[in-house]
């Protein structure tokens, strides 16, 4: 899967550093008081609005006859864009927690079959099942007894914080797209 890149053999942290990896505060920031502390930083980057829009505002007030429509110079329409968070942010928390992980063929798999929802009970759906599984993903980040520092067993290498991570990076990279297509379209002001 391309979301999941590949182990890369690095140097083992202190044992400190397991303690303090979420924002690199080992190099003289500040130390976190402990993994509970960052774990809940962490899940809260999954739905934040502090550095960027967040899905929910993105698509705020748009139309419904635009879900489809794909904005001259952009290769997606927003309804491509949601449906793609929505399967890639669920194979990334089914990754985390399914045992018998099954990866979905790239890029067949991680993007819908046209460029608008089939109905409003699809767009509906997708954004119910974004909001579930963020909430599934960022419950797991927060309170998982597995140490988030660990390599996932049925991965190549990835661990369960590079993952989470991975969602977070993704989700805010495709809103961005979202915000693009909406300026390109005309119907966001702010």
């Amino acid at each position: 899967m391309c979301f999941r890149p590949k182990a890369v053999k690095s140097p083992s942290p202190p044992p400190l550093a397991k303690a303090v990896v979420a924002f690199g505060a080992f190099n003289g920031a500040r130390l976190v008081a402990s993994s509970n502390d960052w774990r809940q930083i962490v899940a809260s980057a999954l739905d934040w609005e502090q550095a960027h829009a967040s899905l929910w505002s993105s698509i705020d007030g748009l139309p419904a006859e635009l879900r489809g429509k794909r904005p001259d110079g952009l290769a997606h329409s927003i309804w491509e864009l949601v449906e793609h968070i929505r399967i890639t942010q669920r194979d990334l928390l089914d990754f985390c927690v399914n045992p018998n992980y099954h990866e979905p063929k790239w890029p067949d798999d991680y993007w819908p079959p046209t460029p608008a929802p089939p109905s409003d009970a699809a767009w509906a759906k997708s954004l119910g099942d974004i909001r579930r599984d963020g909430v599934a993903l960022a419950e797991f980040t927060r309170s998982d007894a597995r140490d988030l520092t660990d390599k996932i067993p049925h991965g190549t290498g990835q661990t369960y914080l590079r993952t989470v991570l991975v969602a977070i990076d993704h989700n805010a990279y495709h809103v961005g797209q979202i915000l693009d297509a909406r300026r390109l379209l005309g119907t966001w002001n702010r």
